[in-house]
Protein backbone atom coordinates (compact mmCIF):
# COMPACT_ATOMS: atom_id res chain seq x y z
CA UNK A 1 0.00 0.00 0.00
CA UNK A 2 1.08 3.47 -1.22
CA UNK A 3 1.33 5.71 2.15
CA UNK A 4 0.59 9.52 1.75
CA UNK A 5 3.53 11.53 2.09
CA UNK A 6 2.04 14.25 2.38
CA UNK A 7 0.56 12.97 6.13
CA UNK A 8 2.80 13.88 9.24
CA UNK A 9 2.33 10.92 10.62
CA UNK A 10 3.86 8.95 7.45
CA UNK A 11 6.31 11.64 7.21
CA UNK A 12 7.65 11.15 11.13
CA UNK A 13 7.21 7.19 10.27
CA UNK A 14 9.98 7.66 7.41
CA UNK A 15 12.06 9.53 9.42
CA UNK A 16 12.07 7.15 12.35
CA UNK A 17 13.31 4.81 9.98
CA UNK A 18 15.78 6.71 8.63
CA UNK A 19 16.92 7.62 12.12
CA UNK A 20 17.19 3.78 12.84
CA UNK A 21 19.76 3.41 10.12
CA UNK A 22 23.73 3.35 11.42
CA UNK A 23 26.55 4.34 8.93
CA UNK A 24 27.34 0.44 9.50
CA UNK A 25 23.92 -0.76 7.94
CA UNK A 26 23.75 -3.29 5.50
CA UNK A 27 21.58 -4.15 2.70
CA UNK A 28 19.57 -7.37 2.46
CA UNK A 29 20.45 -6.71 -1.04
CA UNK A 30 21.30 -4.86 -4.30
CA UNK A 31 25.46 -2.98 -4.00
CA UNK A 32 24.71 0.33 -2.43
CA UNK A 33 26.23 1.04 1.07
CA UNK A 34 23.79 2.75 3.45
CA UNK A 35 25.52 6.24 2.50
CA UNK A 36 25.51 5.97 -0.73
CA UNK A 37 21.60 4.39 -0.91
CA UNK A 38 20.52 7.67 1.35
CA UNK A 39 22.69 9.81 -1.16
CA UNK A 40 20.75 8.17 -3.78
CA UNK A 41 17.38 8.73 -2.62
CA UNK A 42 18.43 12.98 -2.78
CA UNK A 43 18.86 12.48 -5.97
CA UNK A 44 15.02 12.17 -6.84
CA UNK A 45 14.33 15.42 -4.53
CA UNK A 46 17.16 17.75 -6.40
CA UNK A 47 15.88 15.96 -9.67
CA UNK A 48 12.48 17.22 -8.00
CA UNK A 49 13.95 20.81 -6.47
CA UNK A 50 16.31 21.53 -8.42
CA UNK A 51 15.98 20.38 -11.98
CA UNK A 52 18.22 23.19 -13.97
CA UNK A 53 21.03 21.15 -12.56
CA UNK A 54 20.19 18.36 -14.50
CA UNK A 55 19.83 17.96 -18.40
CA UNK A 56 16.53 18.30 -20.10
CA UNK A 57 15.64 14.79 -22.02
CA UNK A 58 15.19 15.27 -25.75
CA UNK A 59 11.55 14.58 -26.85
CA UNK A 60 12.34 11.14 -27.92
CA UNK A 61 13.95 9.91 -24.29
CA UNK A 62 11.07 11.43 -22.96
CA UNK A 63 8.10 10.03 -24.99
CA UNK A 64 10.23 6.82 -23.99
CA UNK A 65 10.55 7.28 -19.89
CA UNK A 66 6.69 8.63 -20.30
CA UNK A 67 5.29 5.23 -21.69
CA UNK A 68 7.45 2.43 -20.37
CA UNK A 69 9.35 4.06 -17.51
CA UNK A 70 6.93 6.47 -15.87
CA UNK A 71 4.00 3.07 -15.49
CA UNK A 72 6.58 1.36 -13.17
CA UNK A 73 7.69 4.61 -10.99
CA UNK A 74 4.29 6.26 -10.47
CA UNK A 75 2.31 2.65 -10.40
CA UNK A 76 1.00 0.92 -7.66
CA UNK A 77 2.94 -2.10 -8.02
CA UNK A 78 6.31 -2.08 -5.81
CA UNK A 79 10.01 -2.14 -7.45
CA UNK A 80 11.89 -5.33 -7.43
CA UNK A 81 14.58 -6.51 -5.73
CA UNK A 82 17.67 -5.42 -7.73
CA UNK A 83 15.38 -3.36 -10.74
CA UNK A 84 17.84 -1.44 -12.90
CA UNK A 85 18.74 2.22 -11.88
CA UNK A 86 18.72 5.36 -14.07
CA UNK A 87 21.90 6.34 -14.77
CA UNK A 88 21.93 10.03 -13.23
CA UNK A 89 20.71 8.00 -9.83
CA UNK A 90 23.74 5.57 -9.78
CA UNK A 91 25.93 6.43 -6.62
CA UNK A 92 29.37 4.75 -6.86
CA UNK A 93 31.13 6.55 -4.66
CA UNK A 94 31.38 6.63 -0.99
CA UNK A 95 29.39 9.55 0.90
CA UNK A 96 28.92 11.14 4.49
CA UNK A 97 26.17 9.47 6.15
CA UNK A 98 25.28 11.56 8.60
CA UNK A 99 25.14 14.45 5.75
CA UNK A 100 22.91 12.55 3.71
CA UNK A 101 20.56 11.17 6.46
CA UNK A 102 19.99 14.56 7.47
CA UNK A 103 19.29 15.71 3.75
CA UNK A 104 16.91 13.40 3.27
CA UNK A 105 15.04 13.97 6.32
CA UNK A 106 15.29 17.70 5.15
CA UNK A 107 13.94 16.83 1.92
CA UNK A 108 11.07 14.83 3.32
CA UNK A 109 10.32 17.22 5.59
CA UNK A 110 9.94 19.71 3.03
CA UNK A 111 7.73 17.67 0.81
CA UNK A 112 5.15 17.58 3.39
CA UNK A 113 5.28 20.66 4.28
CA UNK A 114 5.14 22.11 0.78
CA UNK A 115 2.13 19.95 0.30
CA UNK A 116 -0.31 18.31 -2.66
CA UNK A 117 -1.28 21.64 -3.81
CA UNK A 118 2.42 22.40 -4.66
CA UNK A 119 2.66 18.96 -6.41
CA UNK A 120 -0.35 18.90 -8.30
CA UNK A 121 0.30 19.53 -11.89
CA UNK A 122 4.44 19.88 -11.39
CA UNK A 123 6.41 18.98 -13.71
CA UNK A 124 8.73 16.47 -13.29
CA UNK A 125 11.85 16.72 -16.12
CA UNK A 126 11.86 13.25 -17.40
CA UNK A 127 7.98 12.05 -16.98
CA UNK A 128 6.32 15.55 -17.78
CA UNK A 129 3.13 16.85 -15.51
CA UNK A 130 2.30 14.74 -12.47
CA UNK A 131 -0.55 14.85 -10.27
CA UNK A 132 0.04 15.04 -6.35
CA UNK A 133 -0.88 11.17 -6.42
CA UNK A 134 1.71 10.46 -8.98
CA UNK A 135 4.53 12.15 -6.88
CA UNK A 136 3.32 10.94 -3.74
CA UNK A 137 3.77 7.04 -5.39
CA UNK A 138 6.91 8.18 -6.46
CA UNK A 139 8.41 9.55 -3.68
CA UNK A 140 6.93 6.89 -0.87
CA UNK A 141 7.41 3.92 -2.98
CA UNK A 142 11.02 4.67 -3.45
CA UNK A 143 11.99 5.66 -0.27
CA UNK A 144 9.60 2.17 1.13
CA UNK A 145 12.14 0.18 -1.14
CA UNK A 146 15.26 1.58 -0.17
CA UNK A 147 14.51 1.33 3.32
CA UNK A 148 12.85 -2.10 3.17
CA UNK A 149 16.65 -2.96 1.77
CA UNK A 150 18.38 -1.71 4.28
CA UNK A 151 16.06 -3.91 6.58
CA UNK A 152 14.04 -0.59 8.29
Amino acid sequence: MIKDIFDSAVTAELIDRINSLTANSTPQWGKMTVDQMLAHCNVAYAYTFNPEKFKKTNFVKRWLLKTFAKPMVVGPQPYKKGSPTAPIFLITDRKNFEKEKSELIDNIHKTQQLGRTYFEGKENISFGKLTANEWNTLFYKHLDHHLNQFGV
